[in-house]
């Protein structure tokens, strides 16, 4: 009878200490994850269109149909050491969020140990001066995550993983735009040394005429010095257009993860500028843009470890146990009488520790109302640069427009001057110099109104999100 209330009481203990605990845990310590409201119906300025198709969501290989480009963009997503550091982050918080989801498990160790010891005499008692002992042990620890920390850590590490994926699709993002943009210049570059060099032989003849002339007597040896100076102009800007094609292809070279080699390539006049490129609405950009996420995962990071800092003021519950053998005899070591256990329950809970656990709370809000700032700013900024490429691709278009009409009045002047002066007395050789100056400079500006349509474009594909996916 005594015997069986005893085994009630111990029963009636251990509900009282269940209900303790569930009521413990109802309550709400941590807070749960809500993305933050943000104004975006007005960040693409000027652009009312409300069409969610997006060239985001077109894959880099239909994006960009050059053959040769789309070798070097597949052999950078290979071989770009950027992204293979990416990778390895990567590697590391999936590492981290593996033992977070661990860390709601018991831990286990295990020991093994001879002590020798010398003893003074009165550790001894007189009788011996010696001892050594064997020990063997089992021990573990729990603990109890009443109030969500550990599940808080959980979904920071989580979001840290997530974060380092992002943060990869953003370098993608950004290795395939640099690509595009360093491929599509020297292409312009190309063009602009055939002008040059064409204009190099247009000019040597234009020397010889010029002494023809002065043998004539129709020009004096103003004239004749004035059009070789001219010749040795373009001469000069040669040299400079392959420097930069040279460093050009050594650059896209480091990007694909290559020794510096002649990149293949095609003609910008290949290609026909898109008629129409659809942005999307503006609240995509949380969709498609990686550093955007990138921001808000941050924000979430900081989130979760605020709410960590918040069950900093509550009890902690943690279970120890252990077992094991210990003797000073060896022979005796496994045995009965060497065998030991012992486990121990405890709760801990801060009363004064300096205002440490107030100042981690005040820091780590503090982290987290400026990765919320930092995000807002993310989507200001592709606003921004979504707006930027829209008005550069528009301004680029009416400039190409204006620059054909230049470029045929410039070449009838050249003509006329030309005629002018071989034909007349009413004009000098300065006249043709200059016409044929402002035609040169016409003809690389209308290769600069090209490339600045296809940059604008590339600029467009990026800040949309675009090769991110």
């Amino acid at each position: 009878m005594c015997l069986n209330n005893k085994i009630l009481k111990m029963k009636k203990t251990h509900i009282i200490l269940v209900a303790i605990i569930l009521v413990i845990s109802s309550c709400q310590v941590t807070k749960n994850y809500q993305s933050p409201e943000l104004r975006n119906e007005a960040l693409y300025r000027e652009y009312s269109r409300q069409d969610s198709n997006t060239v985001a969501r077109i894959h880099w290989k239909e994006f960009f149909t050059d053959e040769y480009l789309q070798q070097l963009i597949g052999q950078a997503l290979n071989e770009n050491l950027d992204l293979k550091m990416a990778m390895e982050r990567i590697n590391a918080a999936n590492a981290y969020f593996k033992q977070s989801k661990l860390a709601f498990y018991p831990d286990l160790n295990a020991g093994a140990s001879v002590t020798q010891s010398k003893l003074a005499f009165p550790q001894g008692f007189g009788l011996i001066n010696n001892s050594t002992q064997y020990d063997l042990h089992l021990s573990s620890s729990w603990e109890a995550d009443i109030w969500g920390k550990l599940k808080s850590n959980k979904k920071a590490a989580l979001a840290s993983l997530l974060q380092t994926e992002a943060a990869k699709r953003t370098i993608q993002s950004q290795l395939i735009a640099d690509i595009a943009f360093y491929y599509y210049n020297l292409m312009a570059l190309d063009n602009q040394l055939d002008i040059l060099e064409q204009t190099l032989e247009n000019r040597k003849e234009e020397v010889a005429a010029m002494k023809d002339l002065k043998a004539a007597n129709v020009v004096n040896g103003a004239a004749v010095v004035q059009s070789e100076a001219n010749q040795y102009t373009v001469e000069v800007a040669i040299p400079d257009v392959k420097k930069e094609i040279r460093e050009t292809e050594n650059m896209i070279s480091f990007l694909i993860g290559s020794p510096s080699e002649t990149i293949n390539r095609k003609s910008l006049g290949d290609y026909l500028i898109p008629d129409q490129l659809s942005v999307g609405i503006a609240a995509q950009l949380l969709q498609y843009r990686p550093d955007i996420q990138t921001a808000e995962l941050n924000f979430r990071i900081a989130f979760e470890q605020t709410n960590v800092a918040r069950t900093a003021f509550y009890p902690n519950l943690r279970i120890t146990a252990g077992t094991g053998f210990s003797s000073l005899d060896f022979a005796k070591w496994f045995t009965a009488d060497g065998l030991f256990a012992n486990i121990m329950g405890g709760i801990t809970q801060p009363i004064f520790n300096k205002g440490l656990n107030k100042a981690n709370l005040a820091a780590a809000q503090a982290k987290q109302e400026e990765a919320l700032h930092n995000f807002r700013k993310s989507m200001l900024n592709a606003g921004k640069e979504v707006s930027d490429a829209l008005f550069a691709l528009n301004t680029a278009k009416e400039k190409e427009v204006s620059r054909v009409k230049q470029l045929e009045s410039l070449n009838k002047a050249v003509d006329f001057t030309k005629e002018l002066l071989r034909y007349t007395e009413t004009t000098n050789y300065t006249d043709v110099l200059t016409s044929e100056q402002n035609l040169l400079n016409a003809e690389i500006e209308m290769v600069n109104d090209r490339l600045e349509q296809w940059l604008s474009i590339i600029a467009l594909y990026k800040a949309t999100g675009g090769g991110a996916q």
